[in-house]
């Protein structure tokens, strides 16, 4: 392992039946990093999880975890990891700190520690007054807490999160996305997901995979900066004006090749212009003050969202 990579993945294939699942894949993350694995759903994310977490043969290729192959040194490398998978593991009979005792007992947290890692746990994922509350009477909120807390407390260097947000209403979503930060300050996560917002929030990092292999490798801002260069630049700009006029003075501008006004409540419009020419924002504010009838109240560059770059790196479409 490198000097600074907690994880390493190198080459990674896995066939079903001569149908490959994941092709190739190589990606290494440093200790202390948020990744986010990103790809519609079928590209291959959980398979790649699967076999991080040593729930799954790999057809080819090598995986470490904190210097231990995750084939040869299973047992070693598994002790590293703390994962939650997309269905959360739970026994609804018992109550949380009963099960975060068992989760202690199953992986060989010494019995000295164990009052320790389960305070510690409870505390990181916000279930200080849940501690002896029946599971099964949980929301789907608190049990999705839970998982992340047995996911912890073993003090892993890595955690493994599959969709944790699957299923969570808007306000859940939030709270486990606030959660899911905060435990990165303490550990290196992995964290697998289809969902855009999740990762362009909380991910230092992201892998963006399509049909088994890895086609973006960057954080999301570079990666949307990336994409954007070569399709021409955006400036969003708020005009006061005759609508007419602003679309004349700036269709004209060289390069201008599309000029977007759309009204809003107050009399101004929102303009936006897109071209391929240098300092197209420059020109866009010297165009507008030259003019005596247009006034710019505001004027900010467009940067390609982490939406478009998912659209144009995975070939989906827009719903």
């Amino acid at each position: 392992m490198s000097d600074r990579s907690l994880i390493e993945v190198q080459g990674l294939t896995k066939q079903y039946d001569g149908r490959a699942a994941i092709v190739d894949v190589t990606f290494a993350v440093p200790r202390g990093q948020v990744l986010g694995f990103l790809g519609p759903n079928g590209a291959g994310k959980s398979t790649t999880m699967r076999i991080l977490t040593g729930y799954l043969s790999a057809t080819s290729g090598t995986a470490s975890v904190a210097g231990y192959d995750i084939f040869e040194h299973a047992r070693e490398a598994r002790r590293r990891i703390g994962y939650l998978p997309e269905t959360t593991p739970l026994y609804t009979e018992m109550r949380v700190e009963d099960y975060l005792t068992l989760m202690c007992r199953l992986r060989a947290v010494p019995p000295r520690q164990r009052r320790a890692r389960i305070d510690y746990a409870i505390e990181a994922c916000g279930l200080r007054d849940r501690r002896r509350d029946i599971i099964g009477h949980l929301s789907r909120g608190l049990r999705q807490r839970v998982g992340l807390a047995q996911a912890v407390v073993h003090d892993p260097d890595v955690l493994i999160l599959d969709e944790p947000t699957a299923g969570l209403d808007p306000g859940q979503t939030r709270e486990t996305r606030e959660l899911i930060a905060a435990l990165g300050a303490q550990h290196t996560v992995v964290l697998s997901s289809h969902v855009l917002s999740e990762v362009g929030a909380t991910c230092d990092r992201v892998l963006i995979i399509r049909e088994g292999r890895i086609v973006a490798d960057d954080t999301p801002r570079s990666l949307s900066r990336r994409l954007a260069q070569g399709r021409g630049e955006a400036v969003e700009a708020v005009i006061s004006g005759d609508p007419d006029v602003i679309r004349r003075e700036l269709r004209g501008l060289h390069g201008v090749y599309e000029v977007t006004v759309a009204k809003l409540d107050g009399g101004d419009y929102r303009v936006v212009v897109t071209g391929d020419t240098e300092d197209l924002q420059g020109a866009v504010a010297r165009a507008v003050v030259a003019h005596g009838g247009l006034g710019l109240r505001s004027l900010n560059t467009q940067e390609l969202s982490l939406e478009d770059a998912f659209l144009q790196l995975t070939g989906e479409e827009r719903t």
